[in-house]
Parts: C-alpha cells; structure tokens; sequence
C-alpha cells in the first residue's frame, strides 16, 4: 500500500481545494469574466482563483519555497533551490466551453529535479500522483505505462499549436507534417487540449506516446514524472534532455521512444531537404 509523504499529502490537499472551488465555477461558467492573453489563449477568474487557492496553501505549509505559476510572475523565495511548479487549471479553454477535462497540476522541485507531482482530473475525480523513486499511483492503482512495443497497437496524444501563435506558418505546416507520420502508423490519435492529463494518461498506460511543442514548466513538470515513476521515459521530440527548458515534449511508454523519436526526427529532415 502507498503511503504518500507529508509533502505529497499537502499537495494533494491544495489540489483537492482548488478543484472544489473550480467544479463550482465550471457549473456556472456562463458567470465567467473570460480574458485573453492571447490568441486562443485564455484566462478566466478561475484560473486565478485556483492560483490563490494553491498559493496560499502551499506558501503557507512551505514558506521557504518559491511559486513558479502559470498565471502570475514568480513568487515566493526566488533564491531557493526549492520550489513548487504549478498549472492551476490545465486546460482552461476546455473549462471555458464545457468540456468536462481539465486539471490542477502541481510539482514539488528540489535542486532541479521534481521529487513530488499531483496532476488532479477535477471533472472525473481522478487523481495521479508520485514521488520520486517511489512510484506513480491513481488511488491505490501502481501506475505502469502500456507494454505496446508496435505503434499500430497505441494511441499517440498530441497538442496542435494555433497557426496564429506559432513563429509563422512554416512551423505550423512542419507540425502538421509530424502529425501526419505518426497517424500513418498509430492505432489512433487524440487531442484532449491538457497537457498534464496527456503525460497522466501516457503513464497510466492509456496513451502509448504523447509529443507537443512550446509548453512550459507547468505544462510538463507534474506529468513528467508521473510518466518516468510509471516506467516511461521523457525527453524532447529529438531524444534531447531540456524537456522543461525547450518546451518541446515526448513522452513515451519507452518501448516507443526510438520509433517516435524516427518518425519526428526524420519527418524534420525531410522537410528540411525538401525546403532546401
């Protein structure tokens, strides 16, 4: 039986807090005073609401943490080599139009390496955890990635990147192009729009494989170690390490990482040829 640490246990307390108060909001989403902060990038009350909520439980159990949010500018001890990493409402755009899949995601990093992660699925009450070279869990459930070793067997999550926020259009069409590789060979491919549910279900083996490009910290830190303490392995599209740095994600049920990393990879050298 898992026993979570006291530090894991505040976590998932601070995510069962700001979810309650987000399924009260969702139930009244048309009361909503929804901004953007971009193009198809939104920011609703509850999103900010759920950051309040997170912050002043986690500051006020770990003060000598800083608060790296999506939300806000840091916080906290900005000089420390602690700090929590938090998405306080993952999938707003779901949220906003009614779409019942969105989450709280919350890391716990120490001297650079996540060492706790909750990533709550407030909708379905689904809550996956883990802690560092213990393991991932959902409820008493060890969490073990697929053992599909073919991709004509797995399901592939992905995120589509908004023409109008990409760099321009060419990076636009080289997704598409990368997406096209891997529907030529996958049993499927899903795009559910959150990412931190995306890394949970690659670790709950529901997804063989997940890619997406220009994340954030608190897109990636909670589900990349639910995936590597569920036996998968994380790293960017080209096999690279600086997941967290580059934004650029690939998480697999490691069975998969060689042939995913082939069909990016040599669907980028193609194009580059082609262009070239």
């Amino acid at each position: 039986m898992f026993e979570p640490s006291r530090e894991l246990t505040v976590l998932m307390g601070a995510a069962r807090a700001a979810g309650a108060d987000l399924l009260r909001r969702f139930r009244r989403r048309s009361e909503l005073d929804v901004r953007e902060k971009g193009p198809a990038d939104l920011v609703t009350a509850a999103d900010l609401a759920s950051e309040h909520t997170l912050r002043s439980i986690l500051l006020g159990q770990y003060p000598q943490c800083g608060f790296v949010s999506e939300e806000s500018a840091p916080s906290g001890r900005l000089d420390t080599s602690e700090r929590f990493i938090v998405d306080p409402l993952d999938g707003t755009t779901n949220f906003v139009h009614g779409v019942p899949h969105f989450a709280v995601a919350i890391a716990l990093e120490r001297g650079g390496r996540t060492t706790a992660a909750v990533v709550y699925d407030v909708p379905k009450d689904e809550m996956f955890v883990a802690e560092l070279h213990r393991g991932a869990w959902l409820g008493t459930e060890r969490l073990r990635v697929s053992n599909d070793d073919d991709l004509s067997r797995a399901i592939v999550g992905t995120g589509i990147p908004h023409a109008s926020r990409s760099h321009g259009l060419n990076e636009h069409d080289a997704y598409l192009s990368k997406l096209r590789a891997v529907m030529r060979q996958a049993a499927g491919v899903r795009r559910f729009a959150a990412a931190a549910l995306d890394l949970a279900y690659v670790a709950a083996g529901r997804f063989g494989a997940f890619f997406e490009f220009g994340l954030s910290a608190w897109d990636l830190a909670a589900g990349a170690l639910l995936v590597r303490e569920a036996g998968g392995r994380v790293s960017r599209p080209d096999g690279g390490d600086d997941v967290l740095g580059s934004g650029d994600v690939l998480a697999t049920n490691a069975r998969l990482h060689s042939t995913m990393i082939g069909l990016l990879h040599d669907e980028c050298a193609s194009r580059g040829r082609q262009e070239g």
